[in-house]
């Protein structure tokens, strides 16, 4: 037998998978100084929010009625507003990715567009749509006596309206990468689709479903403009912690800078959280 080094055979065992390489070398100057500044650009205004937080009064100010209101109502609302998400989202994300009809790239932009609407402008089309007067809200409020702006209800639905779009693409982008021949197998079986989605599809797209929740319950618990035109500003009813660092900003700084702290630890807890995800995902 001849020797792998005479024939230039490897010697071990091979593997095709790609290496990636990294550049060698330092960053060159023109790179490294724009990428530094941008750095300082995103990083020196929490840095300054840190130090100008009033650390000694920080309990007394979380504690008190009217922040403690504002807390608990955006814990609840976001909250709800995420359920709603995922009652709606998940089969939404699952049409999306799974079944083939004229229109789908339209529909998938119409599912898309809360992300880059204008908040305000979200709320003026619920106003329009929900609204007493509203294309569907004269009717709500006629037959059921259901009026939604300008209560609790309101902020969740305008939650719900920016929150729900973050989940779909994260349910959906799960629901590509997994494989659509477990499902084929179970309706071979004899089961039904929605058997085959219940036992087979969500459990294996259930990370996915957990860090699309995730996402739309910071980006409700973080909502403003379209909570402010929809459900207005109302302390105890609709004054959410965004709105409440707003107004507090004008009358008591102290409590503005609690809150906005409050809202930077849910963040900083969020991207923690989804890190091992986009970590597997690149």
């Amino acid at each position: 037998m001849t020797p792998p080094h005479l024939t230039g055979a490897p010697a071990g065992p091979r593997t095709d998978r790609p290496r990636r390489r990294r550049a060698r070398g330092g960053a060159p100057l023109p790179l490294l100084l724009p990428a530094l500044a941008g750095l300082v650009f995103l990083v020196l205004p929490l840095v300054a929010l840190l130090i100008r937080a009033p650390w000694r009064s920080m309990p007394e100010l979380l504690t008190s009625p009217e922040v403690w209101q504002a807390l608990q109502l955006s814990l609840v609302s976001a909250t709800a507003a995420t359920a709603v998400s995922l009652v709606f989202g998940v089969p939404l994300a699952w049409l999306l990715a799974r079944v083939e009809f004229p229109g789908r790239g339209f529909v998938r932009a119409l599912v898309t567009l809360p992300l880059v609407l204008p908040p305000v402008v979200g709320g003026v089309a619920l106003l329009l749509a929900l609204g007493r007067n509203g294309v569907v809200g004269q009717w709500l409020d006629s037959w059921f006596g259901i009026t939604l702006p300008f209560t609790t209800t309101g902020v969740v639905v305008a939650e719900a309206f920016v929150a729900m779009p973050f989940l779909v693409i994260s349910v959906e982008g799960t629901l590509r990468a997994a494989d659509p021949r477990y499902e084929e197998a179970a309706t071979t079986l004899g089961a039904s689709r929605f058997t085959a989605f219940r036992r087979v599809t969500l459990p294996l797209i259930a990370p996915g479903i957990a860090a699309g929740a995730v996402l739309a319950w910071a980006r409700a618990l973080g909502e403003f403009g379209a909570t402010i035109t929809f459900a207005g500003n109302f302390p105890g009813r609709t004054q959410t912690m965004p709105l409440a660092v707003y107004l507090a900003l004008q009358n008591d700084p102290d409590a503005a800078i609690a809150l906005s702290l409050v809202l930077l630890a849910v963040s900083i807890a969020v991207l923690a959280g989804l890190r091992d995800r986009w970590m597997t995902a690149s």
